[in-house]
């Protein structure tokens, strides 16, 4: 998946969102770096979740979204990275297992059914050791037979990022993981994202929580439907920025 070593792993080239005639996101250009763990803060209606969904390809915008130095007008690039989506977005009503939610994450990576039997059943183990792997690492092995819907929101929270290590991407966009967990399950999940960040994935996250932005993250961006700063977080939540991003 790897451009040259130079590229950033994720860079967007002003790209805009608008629904209808509403303008939700402004042009925004910015690059986030192989190991760059960045906080994306700013009010309800900001345009987090469109430019997170932008860089998936799944809202209109105009700009380019480019991914270890390939454009992502082909759909198929996307893939490069993993999304975490906001509870909000979910039906946990829907009778599906914690083991089959996070191995939705290899359906593209399958062969086709023409490939010959032993390719799909060698394709196959590596799916269900990808999953193994990944609810392990978020500390949710063992739920693999519950239905989303009886999880705890800290577990819930757990499977999703599973689901997004399962894809093996290196570039990771998460929408508010840390909303309705409590506080030992949110620093659990960041020294998870600091150890990827280590292993030099590039994450984006979304998020509300000033304090933990200050104390565990090396780089912010404000957004109020513009980038308004970006940069260190003492910079960046100094209380003019601030003003500037909450205050409309």
């Amino acid at each position: 998946m790897h451009g040259a070593l130079d590229e950033p792993a994720l860079a967007l080239r002003d790209v805009a969102v608008r629904y209808g005639e509403v303008e939700a996101l402004a042009p925004v250009s910015l690059e986030v770096e192989p190991g760059e763990l960045v906080a994306l803060v700013g009010p309800n209606g900001a345009g987090k979740t469109s430019l997170l969904r932008a860089v998936l390809g799944l809202v209109p915008h105009r700009g380019e979204v480019v991914i270890h130095g390939r454009s992502c007008d082909r759909r198929g690039h996307r893939l490069a990275a993993a999304y975490v989506p906001q509870r909000l977005d979910l039906d946990l009503g829907f009778p599906i297992t914690v083991e089959q939610v996070v191995a939705c994450a290899r359906r593209p990576f399958r062969p086709t059914w023409r490939r010959p039997p032993a390719v799909r059943r060698r394709a196959a183990v590596r799916d269900r050791q990808a999953v193994s792997r990944a609810l392990s690492r978020v500390g949710a092995d063992g739920l693999e037979r519950r239905s989303i819907g009886a999880l705890s929101g800290g577990q819930l929270q757990r499977v999703l990022l599973a689901r997004a290590l399962a894809q093996e991407a290196d570039v990771l966009l998460l929408d508010e993981p840390l909303t309705g967990v409590d506080e030992p399950t949110s620093a659990a999940l960041v020294d998870l994202l600091e150890t990827l960040a280590a292993d030099g994935v590039a994450l984006l996250v979304s998020t509300h929580d000033l304090a933990l932005v200050r104390a565990r993250f090396g780089r912010c961006v404000a957004l109020s439907g513009r980038v308004v700063a970006d940069g260190p977080p003492p910079e960046v939540l100094r209380a003019a920025v601030v003003e500037a991003t909450w205050v409309r």
